[in-house]
């Protein structure tokens, strides 16, 4: 039996860095806390090769001394406890005492600090575990940290890290969270010497949530300010009907601590039942405030989640704060419709806007750079919308046909939307009507499924299924001919990105705009949709874009692989797009079931749900008991 022995110090680091520090983001996650709790008001962090090769975290806090400096990086030693009980009653960021020695035992490790009061800094510098020197240096106030080669000591470990472009949409992400949690400090970010955001102390966090995620996020978030027996929800929060594909923009921080919480995310979930669709989650930036006493952030390693001492009181608290807050909007927004639309005598329904349309562009022709987007509405009327300053101008010999296809139309059934001039549309295939002539539509049940009489008994239809696997493989076909029919927008949509979905964009564009889009970089997290496929709605164009960056980013839309990502480009299409009408006749039915058994795969929908269900003469005599 091997005997019991001390690990050295050395040792004991390299292990405690493989709970703390698993990635170069955790790095820069705990050196910006340490920035903050040491009252920094500028926090610049620069990166290089994602953290790799470079990670410099510079303050202007307070700074140490030279014995605080060398303490610091012995393990377990912390300014911020000194009993267990304190652990009850944190209200700092690190308190664990190990990052520190961790980070040096894996890396270069060159520490700058200089305290208010002393004339010179101290300058430390650690090589994989092992001190180089210890001598004064020049430097403000503040603390500077180099870490560089991370993980060269221990070869393994930095296999496992995973791309430059992964690795720095971590630390991105990281940054963003607490220069959302401190609109107060000035926050810097530098990628391989490009200055990824640079965001000067904002009085509000809504000035915050503008510099970081743009405006158009900004502009679709209302305040959110509740409290109740000792804790208290406040920040900023979705409209009602505004939902993204993925939680990116769903972030929570309790007190101040940017946390992975299930209980709030539900909660924020749950709030949005009625508000938002399935499969959709809001925008929220959401602070929640209790006693520190009851919460324990110290559950795990990296201090990432959370546990309440009461779950099911803090998630009521915050469905109810919540969910007044946007029945309050919707009540608002019932209130501005009433004052918007009158009625003509006729019956008619007029919106005031549309009226004065004549007037708005006579307005908007004095405005330099001012321009209106003309689109169908309701029962063919234009619609008359003010666009941004920078859309195109086009002259009137420039103008082409654009077609608004927009949604996989169901009438008639699985039509091929129509394409502008100079596109070649895409042709109906011709289908065998065998199958749907031996089909007898009975009628519609709840508007989504269709009743068909057969030789074999009786069949359920799902429209949705049904429309959903024709389009699909119709899409495929189209992406795979590269015969995609486009349709070119008289205004550009503008589109502004957050700096990683700005990077996916960038690193993409030809593959958006090989599949029937053109999207243009317009500046530095800007950019324009000039074109869009010929079934989508212009006005769709936006989020569509900004789900399929969401599927890039939770890794469910696989770019390496191009027809896996055509794919899912095309299901996402289908789910997004397709819109049923309430009524529908014999012979649209008899059609859509003839295009259906055209596909190759007609017994199934894109998300592999059953198109129909058939119940056969013995089904249905055993279920009457005959």
């Amino acid at each position: 039996m091997a005997k019991v022995r001390l690990l050295s110090d050395r040792v004991a680091n390299q292990i405690a860095a493989g709970e703390v520090i698993e990635r170069p983001a955790a790095v820069v996650k705990e050196l910006v806390e340490n920035a903050l709790d040491a009252g920094a008001t500028r926090v610049e962090v620069e990166f290089r090769h994602g953290g790799r090769s470079l990670m410099r975290i510079e303050d202007n806090g307070h700074g140490m001394s030279k014995d605080d400096a060398l303490m610091a990086l012995e393990r377990h030693a912390t300014s911020k406890i000194e009993e267990a009980d304190d652990l009850n009653r944190l209200a700092s960021f690190g308190f664990r005492g190990e990052a520190l020695p961790s980070i040096a035992s894996v890396s270069r490790f060159e520490l700058q600090t200089r305290e208010a009061g002393s004339d010179v800094g101290t300058e430390i510098l650690v090589n994989g575990g092992k001190f180089v020197h210890v001598r004064e240096c020049g430097r403000p106030v503040g603390t500077r940290i180099e870490v560089t080669h991370l993980f060269n000591s221990v070869p393994a470990r930095r296999k496992f890290l995973k791309t430059d472009a992964t690795e720095a949409a971590h630390i991105i992400q990281g940054v963003r969270l607490y220069a959302l949690a401190f609109p107060g400090v000035a926050f810097s970010l530098i990628e391989d010497g490009r200055v990824i955001f640079k965001s000067p102390q904002c009085a509000t966090l809504a000035e915050r949530v503008t510099e970081i995620f743009g405006r158009q996020v900004g502009e679709g978030l209302v305040p959110l300010d509740a409290s109740e027996q000792g804790m208290k929800v406040s920040g900023l929060i979705g409209r009602p009907g505004q939902g993204r594909s993925t939680r990116h923009e769903m972030i929570v921080f309790i007190n101040q601590r940017p946390v992975d919480s299930r209980t709030l995310n539900y909660a924020l979930i749950e709030s949005y039942h009625e508000s938002l669709p399935k499969g959709r989650y809001p925008s929220a930036f959401v602070f929640f405030e209790i006693d520190p006493a009851a919460v324990d952030v110290n559950v795990h390693p990296a201090k990432r989640e959370v546990r309440f001492r009461s779950e099911s009181q803090v998630r009521s608290f915050v469905i109810r704060s919540v969910l007044a807050r946007l029945r309050e909007l919707s009540a608002e927004a019932s209130a501005q419709q009433v004052n918007v639309v009158s009625l003509a005598g006729n019956g008619e329904v007029v919106r005031p806007a549309m009226s004065t349309a004549v007037e708005t562009v006579k307005a908007s022709s004095a405005e330099p750079g001012a321009g209106l987007s003309v689109s169908g509405g309701e029962s063919g009327k234009a619609l008359v919308a003010p666009v941004p300053a920078f859309a195109p101008q086009v002259s009137v010999r420039d103008l082409r046909p654009v077609v608004t296809a927009g949604v996989f139309a169901a009438q008639p059934v699985v039509a091929v939307p129509q394409v502008a001039a100079g596109n070649s549309a895409a042709v109906t295939p011709t289908v065998p009507v065998g199958k749907s002539r031996a089909w007898r539509y009975l009628g519609l049940a709840h508007g989504s499924y269709a009743l068909f009489e057969t030789a074999a008994g009786l069949v359920l239809l799902d429209r949705r299924a049904a429309h959903e696997r024709i389009w699909f493989e119709r899409l495929q076909a189209q992406f795979r001919a590269g015969e995609t029919p486009v349709q070119r927008l008289l205004f550009a949509v503008p589109l502004e990105l957050d700096p990683v979905a700005t990077a996916l964009m960038i690193d993409r564009l030809a593959f958006f705009n090989g599949h029937g889009f053109e999207i243009a970089e317009f500046g530095r997290g800007f950019f324009r949709i000039e074109s869009v496929p010929a079934w989508m709605e212009p006005a769709d164009a936006e989020p569509f874009v900004r789900d399929l960056l969401g599927a890039l980013r939770d890794g469910r839309m696989q770019d390496k692989n191009v027809d896996v990502a055509r794919d899912e480009l095309a299901r996402l299409a289908v789910t997004k797009a397709i819109r049923l009408p309430d009524t529908t006749s014999e012979s649209e039915m008899q059609s859509l079931v003839a295009q259906l058994f055209a596909c190759e795969t007609p017994l199934t929908s894109p998300a592999g749900r059953p198109t129909q269900i058939e119940l056969g003469h013995g089904e249905l005599a055993r279920r009457f008991q005959k």
